[in-house]
Formats: structure tokens, C-alpha cells, sequence
């Protein structure tokens, strides 16, 4: 099976009436009719139609989809109908968090690696079969097979020493000038290593709404300006947290039967991660709020949304897989064959 970098995949499957009438609207071209939001209005912030239609919207901007056009990225109409699907997944997540801490309190609890732990890397180091290994990278393939990308929207709208720094973590996650240690390279690899495949998009179907939340909220702080500070909050809690959890994946790999390819994402994760974490923390964080202190709420809120919303994958996951089940609407078995 090999790795296939520059593919565009198909449209997936809808999931409900907004994915429907929007996967119909994009296999034709764009006519300047208007799209119904009145879907939108009632459908569940967290659910599986909604975070489907929103992860679609926000493809355009990346590799878009087989036989769909390009000029759908900018119609003004499909962007009205991402506006209100945003509207709604922003105002659930802001009642999900509540009242959050204090940027300083986040940052440190986030330093303290508990001793135990009920997360996806706690149980399959410890309990975890080659299966549910497989599903986890599949749910993750949506971001690790364009990783660092939505994160790089953010580069122009950073300044000096946070922009300097932040670009000195991308530079490292797109490979440091080596395009074989390209991250997403990487994880496509370990992909293929562990029998899956490792085409761009090729789980979209299979995975939950709570995958595509994951890297919807990312997607949606790159694309605005005004959620800058989310999104270098967002950026953090990813670099302070990976490097742990990227040690319990890669022991948990290689546990299992994963060979060199196997472990290598996580093992680079480990060591990249520890340093990457200092860098986002003291330059990012600490000079865009002394050139910009009005962002301090953003980027706490940025912080708590990415935390909550990994949280939400990963109680999902560990909860089906300690009652035996499948973690994925589509199983691996019958999904490699759609």
C-alpha cells in the first residue's frame, strides 16, 4: 500500500440534511443560488451532520475534492451557510467550557503530567490491541495527514518575535528543510506500517463527529484573523501536552508489532515537542501578549476549546473500547472497502 501525498479525495457521504444538501450543491458548479441554512438552526453544535458539513466547508481551503470546482472555496453564498454552522459550533463550545482559568493556572496544569490517566495514550499503552491502535490513527489521520497546516494560517497575522518563533515551530514540523521528516509524511508512513491506508482523506467516512470537531476547531481559528489568539492558544496546548503522550504512543506501537516506520512519528514527537513547548510558551505566547494584551482571553479560550474538545474524542474512544466496541461509525474492516 503505498503513500499517496497529493491525493484529493472524494467527496464523503452525507450525514444528515445539511451535509446532504451540501454535498449536492458541490457537484455542481457554483451559480450564485443561494444555500438553506435553515438545517443549520436546529441541528446539534456537536453532532455528526453539522461537524460534517463544517469539516467539507473548511476542506475547500485545503486540498478540496475530486470533481468538485474550486471556485466553490469563495462563494459568498456557501461561506454565509459556514458562518452559521461556525456561529453554532462556537457558541456550543463557549457553553461547554464555561467559566475558564486564568492563562498562567492553564499553562501549568497543562506542565503537570498526571500519574494516572484516563486519555487514549494511558489506555493503549497500557491495555490497547492492535486494532484500537488502528483506529486511533485513523481518527487522527483528518489533522497528522495535513499537520501543521491549519496552524500556518496564522503566520501572517503574527508580528516580530511571536511570528519568529512560530515559524521556527513549523519549520520543524514540515520537516526542517528534509522533506522525508515532513510530519504528515511521517504519520502516513506510520499508517502504512500498521496496515492502513494512507491516502489523504481516506477515513473521513469511518470517523466520529468528535474526530471531526478536533480538527474543525483548528480549521476554523486559522481561517479568521480575528480568532488569532485561539488559534496560537490551540497551537499550545498541542506542543505542552504531545510529548508525553507521544511517548506512551510510541511504546504502545512498538508493543504491538510496529517497526521502524511504526514508531518513528511518535519517537520524533518526543523529543521535538519537549523543545517546541519551551518555544511556544516563552516567545509565542509571551511576546504576541506583550505586542497585543488584548488577546489574552482569546488565547485562554483557545486553550480550554482544544483541551475539551481532544477530551471529547478521547472519552469517546476509551469508553467503546473498554466495552469491546468500535470507536468508528464505519469499522476498519468494512471501511478499506468503500
Amino acid at each position: 500500500m503505498g503513500i499517496a501525498v497529493t491525493t484529493t479525495p472524494p467527496l464523503p457521504p452525507p450525514r444528515g440534511p445539511i451535509s446532504a444538501l451540501l454535498t449536492e450543491r458541490l457537484g455542481t458548479p457554483p451559480d450564485g443560488a443561494g444555500i438553506s441554512t435553515a438545517a443549520a438552526e436546529t441541528a446539534d453544535p456537536w453532532g455528526d451532520d453539522l461537524q460534517l458539513a463544517l469539516y467539507i466547508c473548511y476542506e475547500l481551503h485545503y486540498r478540496g475534492f475530486a470533481d468538485v470546482s474550486p471556485r466553490w472555496e469563495w462563494d459568498p453564498k456557501l461561506l454565509a451557510l459556514r458562518a452559521r454552522l461556525e456561529d453554532r459550533f462556537l457558541t456550543a463550545v463557549r457553553a461547554d467550557l464555561g467559566q475558564v482559568a486564568p492563562l498562567q493556572e492553564q499553562l501549568e496544569d497543562l506542565l503537570v503530567e498526571p500519574s494516572t490517566g484516563s486519555g487514549p495514550s494511558h489506555f493503549l499503552v497500557e491495555y490497547g490491541e492492535r486494532w484500537q491502535v488502528r483506529e486511533y490513527l485513523a481518527q487522527r489521520s483528518l489533522y497528522h495527514l495535513k499537520e501543521a497546516d491549519p496552524q500556518a494560517w496564522a503566520i501572517p497575522r503574527l508580528h516580530g518575535r511571536a511570528q519568529a518563533a512560530f515559524v521556527a515551530i513549523e519549520y520543524d514540523e514540515y520537516g526542517a528543510g528534509h522533506p522525508q521528516r515532513i510530519h504528515s509524511l511521517l504519520f502516513a508512513k506510520m499508517m502504512r506500517d500498521m496496515d492502513l491506508d494512507a491516502s489523504y482523506g481516506a477515513y473521513v467516512h469511518a470517523v466520529p463527529a468528535e474526530a471531526l470537531a478536533v480538527v474543525n476547531l483548528m480549521s476554523l481559528f486559522g481561517l479568521h484573523r480575528e480568532h488569532r489568539g485561539a488559534l496560537v492558544g490551540q497551537f499550545a496546548a498541542v506542543e505542552i501536552t504531545s510529548s508525553p503522550g507521544s511517548r506512551r504512543l510510541a511504546d504502545a506501537l512498538a508493543r504491538l508489532g510496529a517497526g521502524d516506520e511504526g514508531t518513528d512519528f511518535y519517537r520524533e514527537h518526543i523529543e521535538a515537542d519537549a523543545v517546541h513547548e519551551q518555544l511556544v510558551r516563552r516567545e509565542v505566547i509571551g511576546a504576541l501578549l506583550e505586542d497585543e494584551p488584548g488577546l489574552a482571553q482569546d488565547v485562554v479560550f483557545g486553550l480550554a476549546a482544544s483541551v475539551r474538545a481532544d477530551e471529547r474524542l478521547g472519552a469517546h474512544a476509551v469508553a467503546c473500547w473498554q466495552r469491546d466496541r468500535s470507536s468508528l461509525r464505519v469499522p476498519l474492516e468494512d471501511a478499506a472497502r468503500l
